[in-house]
């Protein structure tokens, strides 16, 4: 009877976890997600997400990687060295590697909300639960994003804390712009995605950090993108304070850089380039990194509003970052390397 009396307790206490409801989560497509309470294999096609997952300390779940990161990625590598012993479960065009999926046996997948035919094909094929999840470049849905991940694979208090530590560094940077007239802050044109004339129509970043996106108000190419293509003469005729260019590109890379804009003579009578306001910034980089989008905004704020922000050491801000996102020190300076933008971040200090 004693054996009994011990026995029960424990098995009650398993038919409980196992009973337990699944989580209803609504994903950014719109759709209820049924999701089991417990998980513990993740297909996550979304670099977004994959990034998340490690940042929540769930990266133990990831039982396959996505192309992109696997070969593009410079952060990933620095952040998560455990993703290279991973199979690649996607190809360039981010399709599903179905044979190999069945194998890796996941309970959940993760996808982009920018595929939206893809998402419920996955879900139809391998009768597994399908999150398409992503922040589309808004910084609140970025940050509910990461209270859904942490939800979905039970780290809602490390979710809690990297978010409050997001809104602090957040926090200090809006409470400097708090009095800044609309007629003090800088017209910012972006160059982005290797060219000079393609430029994202919603920045949040430069919002963020005090400036004026100048193409605000243009509509995206395409539903779901979120940049446009102008002409030489629009720039010409924007005339913006500053240019920023997309700098997570390799070195190498690069079709459009800092020098090779200052140094053109079509746009010697710009503004931002006779005052020699051009700059690397990050940028996205197959969505966002929650770690380098933070950086970026208080980078941004200092380029703007320099006697408002006074000069602070990026990198040592940027390694406290990532640590506090990733759990790796010196991570930033890792990735500045890479970037070389040890000699353009110095325009901040």
């Amino acid at each position: 009877m004693r054996t009994a009396r011990l026995v029960l307790p424990i098995l009650l206490g398993t038919i409980f976890v196992r009973a337990q409801a699944p989580l209803i989560i609504k994903d950014s497509l719109g759709r209820q997600v049924s999701v089991p309470s417990v998980v513990a294999r993740v297909i996550s096609l979304e670099p977004e997400i994959t990034r998340l997952i490690v940042a929540l300390g769930a990266g133990e779940t990831l039982v396959g990687q996505d192309y992109f990161l696997r070969t593009h990625d410079h952060l990933f590598p620095v952040i998560f060295p455990a993703g290279r012993r991973l199979p690649v479960v996607s190809n360039q065009g981010q399709d599903l590697n179905y044979e190999l999926a069945v194998r890796l046996a996941p309970e959940l997948v993760f996808s982009s909300p920018s595929e939206t035919s893809m998402t419920g094909s996955i879900q139809n094929k391998l009768r597994v639960p399908v999150v398409a999840l992503a922040s589309l470049g808004k910084v609140e849905s970025l940050l509910e994003e990461l209270r859904l991940a942490g939800q979905i694979l039970g780290r809602p208090e490390r979710a809690a804390e990297l978010e409050r530590f997001f809104r602090q560094r957040l926090a200090f940077v809006r409470s400097g712009l708090e009095d800044v007239p609309a007629g003090v802050k800088p017209r910012v044109y972006l160059s982005f995605w290797g060219s000079l004339t393609r430029t994202p129509v919603v920045y949040e970043p430069v919002d963020l950090a005090g400036g004026i996106n100048a193409a605000a108000g243009l509509l995206p190419a395409a539903l779901g993108s979120p940049g446009t293509t102008i002409s030489a003469e629009t720039l010409l005729a924007w005339d913006p304070d500053i240019i920023l260019v997309h700098g997570n590109y390799l070195p190498c890379d690069r079709t459009v850089t800092v020098d090779g804009l200052l140094a053109d003579p079509r746009f010697k009578s710009l503004k931002a380039v006779r005052e020699r306001r051009v700059f690397y910034t990050f940028g996205y980089w197959y969505w966002w990194d929650p770690a380098q989008v933070l950086l970026e905004i208080q980078y941004l704020a200092r380029l703007f509003h320099p006697r408002r922000f006074p000069a602070f050491d990026l990198e040592e801000e940027g390694n406290l970052i990532y640590e506090k996102f990733y759990g790796v020190k010196g991570a930033y300076t890792a990735v500045a390397r890479i970037l070389n933008s040890h000699e353009w971040l110095r325009n901040a200090k």
